[in-house]
């Protein structure tokens, strides 16, 4: 691998961290860089994981420094999303992405045609929505069906999280942000586990992108807080056109 091909990886990461923060889908930025450096898929997705997992956690902590996280949640959500995210990326091998890609994609569309008709979605809280239904509801999407899908697929995972916070609990876009960076370190922490016991991730590589991860996420994170939701709606819907871009292009328009 060249230098140049270095530095795009390291801007790549500097720009899905920031992502990542605000928002998530990061991957959107750091797994095609990886992929165009010459990894293989799995390769991509375990080295990936490894240099995220470090921008989800420093952006996790400065929400949490300023910031009052619901703990009823993130806690339980957190320890069963890496049981499932590990769980995902064990089952990687055995699944093939195109099964699931045009279902991501569907989900994309609507949760784009939704935030945007309802522009005031997710700009303020709704506390009366938070149930004990509806909290046992958002630890087993968050925390088993999200992190299953980040573990085998992965594109867009802390976007679904901050829709799943937002709708299910009536979170505001910035506490969802902030609740979803506590479980997508518990996703990558998952996934890593796996991916690192096959052999997949090149460390080297990854733990130096991690380094430009964590810078953009600090940024993303302070960005976000200092803005609030409006702010982060509007990096929300750029995120999911971008996700329903990549993955329509994927899906309908590239070679086979």
């Amino acid at each position: 691998m060249g230098a140049g091909e270095v530095v795009i990886l390291l801007v790549a990461a500097l720009a899905a961290g920031w992502v990542d923060a605000v928002v998530g889908g990061g991957g959107l930025l750091q797994l095609p860089a990886l992929l165009l450096a010459g990894l293989s898929p799995v390769q991509a997705m375990a080295t990936n994981k490894s240099a995220a997992i470090f921008g989800t956690a420093s952006a996790a902590l400065t929400y949490a420094r300023n910031t009052k996280l619901d703990r009823a949640v993130a806690v339980p959500s957190g320890v069963l999303a890496v049981a499932f995210a590990g769980l995902g990326a064990a089952s990687a091998a055995m699944l093939d992405a195109a099964v699931l890609k045009p279902l991501v994609l569907v989900v994309l569309l609507g949760v784009a045609a939704f935030v945007t008709t309802r522009p005031a979605f997710g700009l303020l809280p709704r506390p009366h929505l938070r149930t004990r239904g509806r909290l046992l509801a958002a630890v087993a999407v968050a925390g088993g069906l999200i992190a299953f899908y980040d573990g085998i697929l992965g594109p867009g995972t802390g976007t679904f999280l901050l829709i799943a916070f937002t709708s299910i609990l009536g979170m505001d876009f910035v506490n969802a942000s902030a609740t979803a960076k506590i479980l997508n370190t518990g996703t990558n922490l998952g996934a890593l586990v796996v991916f690192s016991w096959q052999g997949h991730v090149l460390w080297a590589l990854g733990l130096g992108m991690a380094v430009c991860n964590i810078a953009g996420a600090q940024l993303g994170a302070r960005m976000a807080l200092k803005r609030g939701s409006g702010f982060v709606r509007i990096v929300l819907l750029c995120v999911v056109t971008g996700l329903v871009v990549k993955l329509g292009y994927e899906q309908f328009l590239r070679p086979a």
